[in-house]
């Protein structure tokens, strides 16, 4: 199996994990970050970097985008329309702020994702979603880690 496939394979494993901020524990509760922590978990055992306590309005001002900034220190950044499932994609609300939002690409034009006051969720990726992606990440094999 690829890391592609394990990735997309755990995330499914997550869905209707209820959302609770700052979580990260599968059936428990987790934010976005935290779905990708736990993903990353599963694959490598451990976390690349602790994650510092943040608010959920972390991103509205400054002019730091640590979600990117993350991605591409521990992950292999790909352009978008090279996106394919099991990668990560990162969402930015709007120009001028941090990107704020992550989800794992599924197929057939789907995400995993887990969004405030829902859950864990499989969501079509909509034109919507689309035009809000900010980067696209595929996880490292584990020989790159």
């Amino acid at each position: 199996m690829s890391i592609a496939e394990e990735v997309l394979f755990e995330a499914r494993q997550w869905i209707g994990t209820p959302y609770r901020h700052g979580g990260s524990r599968c059936e428990v509760g987790c934010d976005c970050l935290g779905l990708v922590r736990g993903i990353w978990r599963a694959l490598y055992g451990q976390e690349p970097q602790s994650v510092p306590a943040y608010s959920m309005d972390w991103a509205e001002t400054g002019t730091a985008d640590p979600l990117l900034d993350a991605a591409r220190l521990h992950m292999i950044e790909k352009p978008v329309i090279g996106a394919g499932p099991g990668d990560l994609l990162v969402f930015r609300w709007r120009d001028g702020v941090a990107a704020k939002h992550l989800g794992i690409l599924a197929d057939h034009g789907r995400f995993i994702h887990a969004y405030e006051g829902h859950s864990v969720m499989d969501s079509a990726l909509v034109p919507q979603w689309r035009k809000r992606i900010a980067g696209v990440f595929a996880f490292p094999d584990r020989s790159q880690i």
